[in-house]
C-alpha cells in the first residue's frame, strides 16, 4: 500500500505589484482579501502545512497577515524580492522549517483566488496518482501553476543553476505530467485593475465568500490535517 501523500505549500508573495498600482493580495476577494482567500483555501484542502514567502519589508503584507492570525513562523522573508519569483522559490527550498513528514510541495502563485477549489483537488489526486513526478494542471494543451513536486526535485531548487522554475522543469522533460483540467481561470492573469475587475465579475459570487464552513476560524501555517 502507498503512503499518503504529506503536502507543503509554498504560497508565492513577495511580487511588488507594479502594474496593478497598489498591493495585489490586499485586494477584496468576495469577504475575504486575496491573500485570505488563498490561505483559507489551501487550508481546506488536507494540505500539511503551509508557508507563505514575503518580501522582508512588506510592512503592509506582514500586517495582513498578523491581523489574520497567520503565525510569523510560518511566513518566509525574501530580502531580494526584486530579483524575480524563482528567488523566493529558492527562499522556500532552503527554509529550514519545513515538516520533516513532507512528501510534495505545491508552489502556487498569491494572485490566482480564481482557480477552483475543485482544481487544486483535482490536481492534488492527479499527483497522489502519481507521486515520483511533477504535476502541473493543463488548459488547452498549456500547463499552468500550481506546480506539484516531490521531494526530489523540490530540494534541487535550493541549489540549482536555473534561472526561473520553468527553465528547471524543462531540464527534466520525462518527470513533468500534465492533469488536464477544464477550468479558464488556468488561462487568467490578475496584473492589472482592468484584470482585477474582470476577474471579480466573472468568478466571484455576490454574496457567495467560498469558506462559509470557515467562518471566524484562524488562518495557520498548519493544514487541517496538519499537527
Amino acid at each position: 500500500m502507498k503512503a499518503r501523500m504529506q503536502v507543503g505549500v509554498v504560497l508565492l508573495a513577495a511580487g511588488e505589484s507594479r502594474r496593478m498600482g497598489k498591493p495585489k493580495l490586499l485586494l477584496p476577494w468576495g469577504e475575504f482579501s486575496i491573500l485570505a482567500h488563498q490561505l483559507l483555501l489551501w487550508q481546506q484542502l488536507s494540505t500539511q502545512q503551509i508557508a507563505i514567502v514575503a518580501a522582508s519589508d512588506d510592512g503592509a503584507l506582514l500586517a495582513e497577515l498578523s491581523r489574520l492570525g497567520f503565525p510569523p513562523s510560518h511566513r518566509i522573508l525574501n530580502p531580494q524580492p526584486e530579483s524575480g519569483m524563482f528567488s523566493s522559490i529558492r527562499c522556500a527550498a532552503q527554509w529550514p522549517g519545513w515538516d520533516k513528514a513532507l512528501t510534495h510541495w505545491v508552489i502556487t502563485l498569491g494572485d490566482q483566488p480564481q482557480l477552483k477549489r475543485e482544481t487544486l483537488q483535482a490536481l492534488l489526486h492527479f499527483g497522489a496518482a502519481h507521486p515520483d513526478k511533477v504535476c502541473q494542471p493543463r488548459w488547452r494543451g498549456r500547463l499552468h501553476h500550481p506546480v506539484l513536486m516531490p521531494q526530489r526535485f523540490f530540494q534541487p531548487l535550493a541549489v540549482t543553476r536555473s534561472g526561473m522554475l520553468s527553465e528547471f522543469l524543462q531540464s527534466i522533460p520525462g518527470d513533468v505530467l500534465g492533469c488536464d483540467i477544464e477550468d479558464p481561470g488556468l488561462g487568467f492573469d490578475i496584473d492589472t485593475p482592468e484584470d482585477y475587475e474582470r476577474a471579480v465579475s466573472i468568478f466571484v459570487q455576490p454574496g457567495a465568500s467560498g469558506h462559509e464552513a470557515c467562518a471566524g476560524c484562524s488562518i495557520q501555517g498548519q493544514g487541517k490535517t496538519g499537527g
